[in-house]
């Protein structure tokens, strides 16, 4: 076990509820494999004391925060800087220290982009479906139009959610985006596409649900890829495979968007060797063999 002295750095994540949370054993193992002396630990605020505790943290010499749900627009407010892609989504997940406060950054969409990479998953002049609309859903989509997605269609049950989402894509990166409610799904026109489930829908307790249930929709998916870790094989990702897709679960998008952020709190870079022997630490601790 690491020992806690007066030079170790303290790390840690801000969210509500927090007990859940699987950032400790990343960022713990993280330190321990590259030699850092750091701690991470999970912190609990309330709404209304989100800005003093970002304050305080910066006061007791806090390192870097990850940020997760409720929080990740609301501590915007509380920050001297913001990084221009965290800007460009309108959220931010890792508080890095600097002079003064804290800058944001958001390394869910470099999280995403690394862990597909990883997989083998191409976006450049693919089609893409994004079913959701909500906070994950407008970095997936970002990420697509940078990357260089062909056309990017967001599938949401509230059109109106789904409209705006793509308006502002489109106005950002010039890249075409359609919106549809998501029971409009007969409306894509491509064969094959790459989906991306950005929803909480099938998430641990509720598994046995998916976004789209009808058989018709999943002979149209290529690559099925949900940011749901738990359970680790969703009923999305079984219904893809079902009809010839490939399925990937979100587990490694959360390790290497942890990855990312201890990369920005210590200046350093982990190597994939190590990254991999976390990837199985985590499977371990969601019970996967």
């Amino acid at each position: 076990m690491r020992e806690i002295n007066g030079r170790t750095r303290i790390c840690g994540l801000m969210a509500n509820p927090v007990g859940h949370t699987l950032s400790p054993l990343i960022h713990n193992t993280l330190a321990e494999r590259t030699g850092i002396n750091m701690a991470y630990v999970p912190f609990q605020p309330e709404k209304s004391g989100l800005d003093v505790a970002v304050k305080g943290a910066y006061e007791l010499n806090v390192l870097g925060l990850n940020v997760s749900v409720p929080y990740k627009v609301q501590v915007m407010q509380s920050l001297v800087s913001i990084d221009s892609v965290a800007e460009a989504i309108g959220a931010v997940n890792t508080l890095v220290r600097i002079e003064g406060g804290y800058r944001g950054y958001n390394t869910d969409i470099t999280g995403l982009k690394r862990a597909m990479e990883v997989e083998g998953i191409q976006i450049k002049g693919r089609q893409v479906v994004i079913l959701g609309a909500g906070g994950v859903a407008q970095t997936t989509a970002h990420l697509c139009a940078g990357e260089g997605a062909d056309r990017i269609w967001i599938l949401n049950r509230t059109y109106e959610n789904a409209a705006a989402l793509a308006k502002r894509i489109e106005n950002g990166y010039h890249a075409e985006c359609v919106a549809l409610r998501t029971e409009d799904y007969r409306k894509l026109s491509a064969d094959r596409y790459l989906v991306i489930q950005t929803t909480n829908v099938g998430m641990y307790p509720n598994v046995e649900h998916a976004v789209i249930e009808e058989k018709e929709f999943y002979q149209m998916v290529e690559t099925a890829y949900d940011l749901v870790y738990t359970p680790f094989e969703t009923t999305f990702m079984r219904y893809a495979r079902s009809c010839g897709a490939e399925a990937y679960n979100g587990l490694r998008m959360l390790l290497y968007q942890g990855i990312c952020a201890y990369e920005l709190w210590n200046q350093t870079a982990v190597s994939e060797e190590i990254a991999e022997e976390i990837y199985v630490l985590l499977k371990k601790e969601l019970g996967v063999v």
